[in-house]
Protein backbone atom coordinates (compact mmCIF):
# COMPACT_ATOMS: atom_id res chain seq x y z
CA UNK A 1 0.00 0.00 0.00
CA UNK A 2 2.82 2.43 0.56
CA UNK A 3 3.85 1.67 -2.83
CA UNK A 4 0.56 2.59 -4.32
CA UNK A 5 0.11 5.84 -2.03
CA UNK A 6 3.40 6.85 -3.05
CA UNK A 7 1.81 6.59 -6.97
CA UNK A 8 -0.94 8.21 -6.21
CA UNK A 9 0.36 11.33 -4.95
CA UNK A 10 3.57 11.53 -7.44
CA UNK A 11 0.63 10.97 -10.12
CA UNK A 12 -1.34 13.82 -8.46
CA UNK A 13 1.61 16.27 -8.24
CA UNK A 14 2.34 15.92 -11.75
CA UNK A 15 -0.78 15.69 -13.48
CA UNK A 16 -2.61 18.84 -11.38
CA UNK A 17 -1.19 21.15 -13.83
CA UNK A 18 -2.47 23.89 -16.41
CA UNK A 19 -1.61 22.04 -19.71
CA UNK A 20 -3.37 21.91 -22.98
CA UNK A 21 -5.12 18.15 -22.47
CA UNK A 22 -6.07 19.91 -19.07
CA UNK A 23 -7.64 23.06 -20.96
CA UNK A 24 -9.20 20.87 -23.48
CA UNK A 25 -10.75 18.65 -20.73
CA UNK A 26 -12.20 21.21 -18.86
CA UNK A 27 -13.96 23.33 -22.30
CA UNK A 28 -15.58 19.61 -23.07
CA UNK A 29 -16.86 19.50 -19.34
CA UNK A 30 -18.26 23.31 -19.48
CA UNK A 31 -19.73 22.08 -22.90
CA UNK A 32 -21.34 18.92 -21.76
CA UNK A 33 -19.67 17.50 -25.04
CA UNK A 34 -18.43 14.06 -25.03
CA UNK A 35 -17.54 14.05 -21.48
CA UNK A 36 -17.07 10.81 -20.69
CA UNK A 37 -15.23 9.91 -23.87
CA UNK A 38 -12.67 12.71 -23.27
CA UNK A 39 -12.24 11.26 -19.61
CA UNK A 40 -12.02 8.22 -20.51
CA UNK A 41 -9.30 8.54 -23.37
CA UNK A 42 -7.16 10.54 -21.59
CA UNK A 43 -7.23 8.32 -18.01
CA UNK A 44 -6.46 5.07 -20.39
CA UNK A 45 -3.84 6.89 -22.56
CA UNK A 46 -2.47 8.04 -18.90
CA UNK A 47 -2.79 4.46 -17.34
CA UNK A 48 -1.10 2.45 -20.84
CA UNK A 49 2.27 4.75 -20.40
CA UNK A 50 2.34 4.17 -17.18
CA UNK A 51 1.83 0.84 -17.30
CA UNK A 52 4.60 0.88 -20.55
CA UNK A 53 6.78 2.79 -18.09
CA UNK A 54 7.34 0.80 -15.17
CA UNK A 55 7.83 -2.50 -17.25
CA UNK A 56 10.77 -0.84 -18.61
CA UNK A 57 9.89 1.12 -21.98
CA UNK A 58 10.94 3.94 -20.31
CA UNK A 59 14.66 2.86 -20.34
CA UNK A 60 14.30 2.20 -24.31
CA UNK A 61 12.49 5.57 -24.98
CA UNK A 62 15.67 7.09 -23.21
CA UNK A 63 18.23 5.60 -25.11
CA UNK A 64 16.72 7.00 -28.27
CA UNK A 65 16.25 10.61 -27.53
CA UNK A 66 15.23 11.49 -31.43
CA UNK A 67 11.26 10.12 -30.78
CA UNK A 68 11.13 12.69 -28.09
CA UNK A 69 12.17 15.35 -30.74
CA UNK A 70 9.80 14.27 -33.51
CA UNK A 71 6.58 14.16 -30.64
CA UNK A 72 8.51 17.52 -29.18
CA UNK A 73 8.29 19.34 -32.59
CA UNK A 74 5.01 17.82 -33.77
CA UNK A 75 3.55 18.99 -30.56
CA UNK A 76 4.86 22.35 -30.35
CA UNK A 77 3.29 22.61 -34.36
CA UNK A 78 -0.35 21.40 -32.88
CA UNK A 79 -0.38 23.29 -30.17
CA UNK A 80 -0.14 26.14 -32.23
CA UNK A 81 -3.31 25.49 -34.40
CA UNK A 82 -5.07 24.68 -31.20
CA UNK A 83 -4.16 28.20 -29.82
CA UNK A 84 -4.91 30.21 -33.46
CA UNK A 85 -9.02 28.02 -33.22
CA UNK A 86 -8.97 29.59 -29.50
CA UNK A 87 -8.21 33.08 -30.47
CA UNK A 88 -10.99 32.85 -34.02
CA UNK A 89 -13.47 31.67 -31.25
CA UNK A 90 -12.76 34.54 -28.70
CA UNK A 91 -13.33 37.05 -31.31
CA UNK A 92 -16.58 35.31 -32.34
CA UNK A 93 -19.65 35.64 -30.12
CA UNK A 94 -21.31 33.23 -31.93
CA UNK A 95 -18.90 30.95 -30.81
CA UNK A 96 -18.95 31.31 -27.28
CA UNK A 97 -22.61 30.34 -26.27
CA UNK A 98 -22.84 26.32 -26.41
CA UNK A 99 -26.21 25.97 -27.19
CA UNK A 100 -25.65 28.56 -30.24
CA UNK A 101 -22.94 26.36 -31.69
CA UNK A 102 -23.04 22.89 -33.14
CA UNK A 103 -21.14 20.45 -30.52
CA UNK A 104 -17.94 18.79 -32.16
CA UNK A 105 -18.64 14.78 -32.89
CA UNK A 106 -17.41 12.18 -30.92
CA UNK A 107 -14.61 11.45 -33.82
CA UNK A 108 -13.36 14.96 -33.35
CA UNK A 109 -13.45 14.73 -29.83
CA UNK A 110 -11.86 11.03 -29.77
CA UNK A 111 -9.10 12.29 -32.43
CA UNK A 112 -8.76 16.23 -30.63
CA UNK A 113 -8.24 14.28 -27.09
CA UNK A 114 -5.92 11.42 -28.47
CA UNK A 115 -3.93 14.30 -30.40
CA UNK A 116 -3.39 16.61 -27.20
CA UNK A 117 -1.87 13.47 -25.43
CA UNK A 118 -0.28 11.47 -27.51
CA UNK A 119 1.98 14.68 -29.59
CA UNK A 120 2.84 15.87 -25.85
CA UNK A 121 6.49 14.96 -25.08
CA UNK A 122 5.72 15.93 -21.66
CA UNK A 123 3.18 12.93 -21.67
CA UNK A 124 5.87 10.41 -22.40
CA UNK A 125 8.91 12.52 -19.84
CA UNK A 126 5.85 12.10 -16.99
CA UNK A 127 3.88 8.83 -17.41
CA UNK A 128 6.86 6.63 -19.26
CA UNK A 129 10.09 7.64 -17.82
CA UNK A 130 9.79 9.64 -14.54
CA UNK A 131 6.91 7.34 -13.21
CA UNK A 132 8.45 4.38 -14.67
CA UNK A 133 11.72 4.70 -13.25
CA UNK A 134 10.41 5.90 -9.87
CA UNK A 135 8.14 2.75 -9.94
CA UNK A 136 11.18 0.29 -10.38
CA UNK A 137 12.48 1.51 -7.27
CA UNK A 138 9.80 -0.26 -5.68
CA UNK A 139 11.04 -4.45 -5.38
CA UNK A 140 8.59 -6.73 -6.55
CA UNK A 141 4.74 -6.25 -7.04
CA UNK A 142 5.62 -2.98 -5.73
CA UNK A 143 6.25 -1.26 -8.77
CA UNK A 144 2.71 -2.38 -10.00
CA UNK A 145 1.27 -0.74 -6.89
CA UNK A 146 3.18 1.97 -7.29
CA UNK A 147 1.48 2.18 -11.16
CA UNK A 148 -1.85 1.39 -10.03
CA UNK A 149 -1.95 3.87 -7.61
CA UNK A 150 -0.50 6.72 -10.41
CA UNK A 151 -3.00 5.42 -12.73
CA UNK A 152 -6.01 5.94 -10.04
CA UNK A 153 -4.45 10.06 -9.80
CA UNK A 154 -5.15 10.53 -13.75
CA UNK A 155 -8.40 8.79 -13.11
CA UNK A 156 -9.71 10.98 -10.47
CA UNK A 157 -8.40 14.20 -11.99
CA UNK A 158 -9.68 13.78 -15.32
CA UNK A 159 -13.14 12.80 -13.84
CA UNK A 160 -12.89 15.63 -11.22
CA UNK A 161 -12.21 18.30 -13.97
CA UNK A 162 -14.62 17.22 -16.50
CA UNK A 163 -17.77 16.25 -14.90
CA UNK A 164 -16.85 18.96 -12.09
CA UNK A 165 -16.57 21.53 -14.89
CA UNK A 166 -20.43 20.93 -14.68
CA UNK A 167 -21.18 22.26 -11.82
CA UNK A 168 -19.66 25.75 -13.23
CA UNK A 169 -21.81 25.83 -16.43
CA UNK A 170 -23.95 28.36 -15.00
CA UNK A 171 -21.41 30.50 -14.34
CA UNK A 172 -20.17 30.69 -17.91
CA UNK A 173 -23.43 31.19 -20.02
CA UNK A 174 -22.19 35.08 -21.17
CA UNK A 175 -20.06 35.57 -23.93
CA UNK A 176 -17.86 37.66 -22.22
CA UNK A 177 -16.87 34.51 -19.99
CA UNK A 178 -16.59 32.26 -22.53
CA UNK A 179 -14.41 34.73 -24.53
CA UNK A 180 -12.40 35.14 -21.39
CA UNK A 181 -11.82 31.25 -21.32
CA UNK A 182 -11.06 30.90 -24.95
CA UNK A 183 -8.40 33.35 -24.68
CA UNK A 184 -6.96 31.52 -21.44
CA UNK A 185 -7.15 28.14 -23.30
CA UNK A 186 -5.28 30.26 -26.17
CA UNK A 187 -2.48 31.53 -23.86
CA UNK A 188 -1.82 28.27 -22.13
CA UNK A 189 -1.17 26.25 -25.87
CA UNK A 190 0.49 29.19 -27.16
CA UNK A 191 2.64 28.56 -23.72
CA UNK A 192 2.81 25.21 -24.13
CA UNK A 193 3.99 25.15 -27.75
CA UNK A 194 6.92 27.56 -26.90
CA UNK A 195 7.77 25.38 -24.18
CA UNK A 196 8.30 22.65 -26.17
CA UNK A 197 10.08 24.11 -28.58
CA UNK A 198 12.78 25.59 -26.60
CA UNK A 199 12.86 22.03 -24.52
Amino acid sequence: MDAAIAGLLTGLSLIVAIAAQNAYVLRQGLLRNHVGLCVAICAAADALLIAAGVAGFGVVVSRHPGAITVFRWAGAAYLTVLGVQAVVRAFRDQGLDPSSAPPAGRRTVALTTAALTFLNPHVYLDTVILLGALGSQHPGSGRWWFALGAATASVAWFTALGFGARSASGLVRRPSAWRAIDAGVALVMFAMAVRLALM
